[in-house]
């Protein structure tokens, strides 16, 4: 007989069926036992299941044993357990002040190689990882992979040897290996963002707005020149806005339609905000591009808000100039935090969304930034980035698996 309590690590395998987890669960409360730790699995419809027992003073722990390996007998089920010493469980309590992680895999398809290079990075930092969870859905096997989803959550704890350099090499490593790596803290804030705040041009739509514009007014080359000075830091970002909105001078009101009609989505748009947009969250434009685009997306997926620069219309023809400020970087990021106040939210539950050196301050105001589909020195300075798949990548990112959104 038992003086005082017993700790055993009670691990099962087998078929997964109904009934597993009740069965023995009614032979530890039989025995008055305390459940202190409990996690289950199932791959494949093969279940691993465990629970962290404590055997009461007064209760002989043979007995226990013997009736689980019993129930494991008759259901099909293999039992198997381990005593835990006392300063084994004291360490584990310990360890719970540690630092968790959440790190997420995307990809059209997710191989071995990719995993392994992954978890290689984690084991050299020193991490534990205590739960892989897959959070796309079932693959079959002829499926196609060009337009497929895959992605993988690993939840790791532990203080990080050299936490830049573990971006560093899940940068290096994503680039390599051909998918998006997402390192996150793992917090209250993590699913509990309330706003989302996209760029335009190029990230909800595969264009710039800009450039059909200037091709039907037949200033492609004059735009482009232009915009090259621009990255080439001969010219502003406002000096530059000035002079290809000049270029457009005359271009009849009507092409506005024509181009916004044609406008090309990016993959994933309508089932990310038509998600989001279910779950309660708010939406929002913030462009360096045109307002007559914005709400006309606005218009179209129901996003409830939009600042973008608005272009001067008389007598039905494009003057060459705007009206109000030039929505540049800074101006997103002031956007940015004006609807969070608006909202009554804080920036840690904000998202921004944009592939331009223009979106830098909103993504670095943000509490979750995401570079998307996003120029080199872009991905390089964002803590976050999808490169591999469509905008609906971002629900990953969340925390949300397959199963839990609309459907594509």
């Amino acid at each position: 007989m038992a003086h005082t309590h017993e700790l055993f690590l009670i691990t099962l395998f087998g078929d997964d069926k109904p009934g597993i987890t009740s069965h023995f669960t009614a032979i530890f409360a039989e025995y008055d036992v305390n459940i202190l730790d409990i996690g289950q699995s199932v791959i494949h419809n093969t279940l691993s299941s465990g629970f962290l027992i404590e055997v009461p003073a007064g209760t002989d722990s043979a007995e226990v044993l013997k009736e689980l390996l019993y129930a494991g007998y008759k259901i099909g089920v293999h039992v198997k357990f381990q005593p835990v010493s006392a300063e084994s469980y004291d360490g584990w309590v310990e360890s719970q002040g540690k630092d968790r992680y959440i790190i997420s895999l995307l990809g059209r398809k997710l191989t071995a190689r990719q995993i392994a290079a992954v978890t290689r990075i984690i084991y050299d930092q020193g991490l534990n990882i205590d739960v892989i969870s897959r959070l796309s859905g079932r693959v079959p096997l002829e499926g196609p992979a060009a337009n497929g989803k895959a992605s993988v959550e690993i939840s790791v704890r532990g203080q990080a040897r050299d936490l830049q350099a573990m971006k560093a090499a899940f940068l290096q490593t994503a680039g390599e290996q051909g998918i998006d790596i997402a390192f996150q803290k793992d917090n209250i804030y993590r699913r509990n963002r309330r706003l989302v705040c996209f760029d335009m041009d190029s990230t909800l739509i595969q264009t710039e707005v800009i450039v059909e514009l200037a091709r039907r007014a037949g200033v492609g080359d004059e735009v482009h020149r232009v915009t090259e000075s621009a990255m080439r830091g001969e010219i502003d970002f406002a000096e530059s806005f000035r002079q290809r909105i000049a270029l457009l001078a005359g271009l009849d009101e009507s092409v506005l339609q024509e181009v916004a009609e044609q406008l090309p989505l990016t993959e994933g748009v309508e089932r990310l905000v038509g998600t989001l947009h279910q779950l309660g969250y708010k939406t929002a434009i913030l462009s360096g591009g045109f307002s007559y685009f914005g709400q006309y997306l606005q218009k179209l997926l129901g996003f409830h808000y939009v600042y973008a620069n608005e272009l001067e219309i008389q007598d039905g023809k494009l003057t060459g100039r705007h009206l109000g400020p030039i929505v540049d970087g800074q101006k997103k990021a002031e956007y940015l935090q004006a609807i969070a106040e608006r909202e009554n939210i804080t920036l840690e539950q904000v998202i921004a969304i944009g592939d331009g050196a223009n979106d830098l301050p909103m993504l670095e105001l943000a509490g979750l930034g995401i570079a998307f589909q996003a120029k080199p020195l872009v991905r390089e300075n964002a803590d976050h980035a999808i490169s591999t798949m469509g905008l609906d990548g971002v629900l990953y990112l969340l925390g949300f698996r397959d199963r839990e959104l609309l459907e594509a």
